[in-house]
């Protein structure tokens, strides 16, 4: 056999032996003969380097360094999922579902719903292309090379697949492999980790692959997405996959009830602890991929999936003392500082109170013994007090009248359970606070500046609002504590690159009230540039998809203050980004201009993308659903009869596939 056969056949083999040990847990030869066989393809790869192949196992054990990951946009957005946490949230679901389809769906699939951290894989012609952490849904930051060391994730595939597909998934650490790094650790005295899934978060982003190929993480996929895909439903999308090649999940189930739902939940609820993952619930998803596409989406989560969270796992600790936090926007939260006490995976010590209305709902008093659990098996919160163990002496706890940074005297607005400090030109942490917001990873995410360095400026006198960051200059952050001449500089050039921002980012970053990163978006597309909205008034405002009334009045607010004005003019002079970039105009002409169209079923001469672009293309817009301001539908094969009534009963045109070409020709 020459070399290059022999090279190729040895990397077919420990390929294959890999896919037995990681995705199929059936090894059929041992962890010695596996390692003198790689040493051995080494040895030959390392002589003839023109014969190794790029899904050689050597290629796994990783090397590359990556000091900043670039941020790639998502070709298909990572929505996020609805939680529910009632088997009656779950009949609620269901009944929508009803409703907007007009008939039962033909199953659900069950899946478990792993903790780790979303990923996306990008296949082209069978050889992984790019992995992309979720980041906000629509960017996330390319962790190919990390991605490439961790052995359940095939570097090239199997059978027969689509020339070009996205996989999704979730980066796992299995809690054997967790447990033994922890073993490590203590054994060396370092600090040991506090939960699987942000230790395999974490890794993702680790600078040296060669250090994420030494983590035992695993990776467990769940959806494909792409075009012209070989499959009519999700179970049939996890079949195919897995012959593929790919590490999925064999507990899936379809179900034909939501009573089957039900027993899927409860029996994984008493089972999961016999699991090799952390898992915190179910995923619940309208199998028919057709119904999918019918069902579409909200603005933040996929209306044919939800997901069912297991109660959480409940603790009791006691109440050492009350502290009192103070938010960017002068909010007051009262946080309970508790005896340290381990939940869910890690060590709490903190549990937020929400407001004085929760804290006498419950009757909290310091010293008592309370119950704490993680919401959502996230952030810890208090359920509950444990009445029988309060001590005779206790007296109850009384709300602070002032701001415990500034002592200003609080307020509270009628109908709103926070309390605020009204200061918000002086106060230390509103001030550190609005500008923290301003650089954080999803609005302006500059990088070198932390939330630390943010209050070392403040309390140096350098910053008193953002647009002062990018007066800065080297001389002014040197004198810093801490700040080497290297932190300095790069510093003062993540400044400078957040000048390239896109609009809808930065005004997120502003921090206006009630304006969260999707409002930020329409607001941004709707107006175009900072001068439109801050003329925009309340009557206009409301007029935008999905902004109410208090949305607009809180944006009407922000722009009648002289202040900020003044500071978005000055960001306005340093560059930073005010207007929306215009994308290259697609449109072809203007046939189709103020008209809404609402496209449903499944078509022959084009997708339904393409026909979502061809309505854009021509000046209309696609609506969501069907109402009073829809123009027209068009209906193709498979539509929803409740959709079809609706759209007679309301007397709206329907058209069919042809009758739109017709149209736009």
């Amino acid at each position: 056999m020459d070399i290059r056969n022999k090279i190729s056949a040895f990397t077919k083999e420990l390929n294959q032996h890999n896919y037995n040990y990681y995705v199929l847990d059936t090894p059929t030869i041992s962890d010695y003969e596996f390692d003198l066989k790689l040493k051995e393809l080494e040895a030959l790869e390392k002589q003839y380097p023109e014969f190794a192949l790029s899904d050689s196992p050597t290629q796994r054990v990783g090397g590359a360094i990556t000091k900043n990951f670039k941020t790639v946009e998502h070709k298909t957005r990572m929505y996020s999922l609805d939680n529910s946490y009632s088997f009656d949230d779950l009949v609620e679901w269901q009944t929508r579902i009803h409703k907007t389809l007009g008939h039962v769906p033909s199953g659900y699939t069950c899946e478990l719903k792993y903790d780790g951290a979303s990923i996306s894989i990008t296949y082209k012609d069978g050889v992984l292309l790019q992995a992309v952490t979720r980041g906000d849904g629509t960017q996330g930051d390319d962790v190919t090379a990390n991605i490439r060391t961790i052995k359940s994730v095939p570097l090239k595939l199997t059978g027969q697949y689509p020339a070009l597909f996205d996989i999704r998934g979730e980066i796992v650490l299995p809690l054997a492999g967790f447990n033994k790094m922890n073993k490590e650790l203590i054994e060396k005295g370092e600090t040991p980790y506090s939960n699987p899934r942000n230790t395999a978060s974490g890794s993702l982003k680790l600078q040296d692959s060669a250090e994420v190929a030494k983590r035992p993480l695993d990776c467990l996929l769940y959806n494909v997405v792409g075009d012209s895909l070989p499959f009519n439903t999700q179970m049939e999308s996890l079949e195919h996959a897995r012959d593929w090649g790919f590490k999925v999940p064999s507990i899936s189930k379809v179900v034909s009830s939501i009573e089957e739902v039900f027993q899927f939940i409860e029996y994984w609820d008493k089972h999961r602890s016999e699991l090799a993952y952390e898992t915190d619930g179910v995923v619940i998803k309208v199998n028919d991929l057709l119904d999918q596409q019918e069902l579409g989406y909200t603005a933040k989560a996929p209306r044919w999936a939800i997901a069912y969270k297991f109660k959480a796992e409940q603790v009791e600790t006691t109440l050492e003392s009350i502290s009192y936090q103070v938010g960017r926007t002068g909010a007051i939260t009262p946080v309970a500082n508790l005896q340290a006490v381990q939940l869910a995976g890690s060590i709490v010590r903190r549990a937020s109170l929400h407001n004085a209305d929760q804290i006498a709902k419950l009757d909290i008093r310091v010293n008592d013994k309370v119950f704490v659990e993680k919401g959502g098996e996230i952030i810890p919160k208090i359920v509950g007090v444990n009445f029988e163990a309060r001590s005779s002496s206790s007296t109850k706890t009384i709300y602070i009248t002032h701001c415990p940074e500034c002592d200003t005297a609080l307020k509270r607005t009628i109908g709103e359970a926070q309390h605020y400090c009204p200061n918000h030109q002086y106060c230390p942490p509103q001030i550190a606070g609005r500008i923290q917001h301003f650089i954080s990873r999803k609005a302006l995410d500059i990088q070198g500046l932390g939330e630390e360095t943010v209050v070392l400026l403040c309390k140096n006198h350098l910053v008193n609002n953002y647009a002062d960051l990018y007066e800065l200059t080297l001389d002014k952050v040197l004198p810093l504590e801490r700040m080497a001449q290297k932190s300095a500089e790069n510093l003062l050039s993540g400044i400078q690159e957040s000048k390239q921002v896109p609009f809808e980012r930065v005004l997120f970053g502003l921090g206006i009230r009630f304006v969260g990163e999707t409002v930020a978006k329409k607001l941004a597309l709707h107006y175009k540039n900072i001068d439109a909205l801050s003329h925009a008034g309340f009557l206009d405002l409301i007029q935008v998809d999905e902004i109410g009334e208090r949305i607009a009045q809180s944006v009407i607010d922000f722009f009648s203050s002289d202040t900020n004005i003044q500071i978005i003019q000055r960001l306005k002079l340093y560059g930073v980004q005010m207007a929306v970039k215009e994308k290259p105009s697609t449109i072809v002409s203007d046939s189709l201009a103020g008209k809404i169209f609402v496209v449903s079923g499944v078509f022959s001469q084009m997708t339904r993308d393409q026909i979502k672009q061809a309505i854009e293309d021509n000046g209309g817009k696609n609506g969501s659903s069907i109402s009073s301001k829809t123009d027209f539908v068009i209906a193709g094969e498979k539509m929803g009869p409740a959709k079809l009534e609706k759209a007679n009963k309301l007397g709206i045109s329907i058209l069919t596939e042809q009758q739109f070409i017709d149209m736009i020709k």
